[in-house]
């Protein structure tokens, strides 16, 4: 087996995520400096694959696509195993960040059990007089410089279920966008999908209770959606199956079948809020995508 040249870069090009990246899949490599160049060398058998491994992931932030299909991802059939679990949440930061605070938020509160701490986070903060819950206004509580309520909500979890399945959903649609558009896309979005959710539910229901990740989630699900109908990418799509079943779902939420149940309220003007907000950034960022690869 022969070590051959596969990059040779400037030595401003930083290639420490890219080295970390092979480091985690066990690829066997080095790097050398040669007069103003750096040169990655790795063995002649796997220099094809980590070229194109390179032109895809240059900044080394592919992990969780990695661990989904190493081998469509360019990598040979008998690639190492893939990353842990701490690996894809290395590589996803804002999204295993967003969740961790989720579920500090939920150990605070008593996942919704303990109102003298849900206050801190409920869009508009309140008091207990018996057995009624007596709310400020949006625009006094704005007044009073308490402006992270417009997005706090979100971290609001009742009952285990409601975190866990909302976590998970999160963790699915969280990680395809930030690998595909960075973390400060991701955390733009989830916060202006909460803003818009919130606002929807407020509006729409008035001086109530509320919170979870669910609009965000829906949200997050129409921004993938059409941003993916336009500038499509096999580690960005969605089966067909997810987006009819999230739907479905927010048709019999909106029947007010699962209400009738006793599963409790839905919040849904949020869940559609999300979705409307998210399909017009879906739209925006795909047309853009769309327009930059035809340039």
């Amino acid at each position: 087996m022969n070590v051959v040249a596969v990059l040779r870069l400037p030595l401003q090009q930083d290639l420490s995520g890219f080295v970390g990246m092979l480091q985690r899949l066990q690829l066997p490599h080095r790097v050398s400096l040669e007069g103003e160049e750096q040169v990655l060398w790795a063995p002649d058998a796997l220099a094809a694959d980590v070229r194109e491994l390179y032109q895809r992931f240059p900044d080394g932030n592919a992990d969780v696509q990695l661990a989904q299909d190493p081998v469509g991802a360019g990598l040979p059939a008998n690639a190492p195993a893939p990353p842990s679990l701490v690996a894809q949440a290395r590589a996803c930061k804002v999204t295993a960040s967003i969740l961790v605070v989720c579920l500090v938020v939920a150990g605070i509160t008593g996942l919704g059990d303990n109102l003298s701490t849900i206050r801190w986070f409920t869009f508009l903060d309140f008091d207990v007089q018996g057995d009624y819950l007596y709310f400020t206004s949006l625009a006094q509580g704005l007044g009073e410089g308490q402006w992270w309520r417009l997005v706090s909500p979100m971290l609001l979890h009742f009952g285990v279920l409601h975190l866990v399945m909302n976590g998970l959903w999160y963790w699915e649609l969280g990680k395809r966008i930030e690998l595909r558009q960075g973390p400060g896309t991701l955390l733009g979005l989830t916060l202006l999908f909460s803003l818009v959710s919130n606002l929807a539910q407020h509006y729409s229901s008035g001086p109530s209770l509320f919170g979870g990740l669910s609009g965000v989630l829906y949200g997050l699900l129409g921004h993938v959606w059409l941003y993916q109908w336009l500038a499509p990418n096999r580690y960005f799509s969605l089966p067909r199956s997810v987006i009819a079943m999230m739907l479905i779902w927010l048709v019999v939420c909106l029947s007010g079948v699962v209400d009738q149940l006793g599963f409790g309220q839905i919040a849904n003007a949020a869940h559609v809020g999300g979705l409307l907000i998210g399909c017009l950034t879906g739209l925006l960022g795909g047309w853009l995508a769309r327009r930059k690869l035809s340039a």
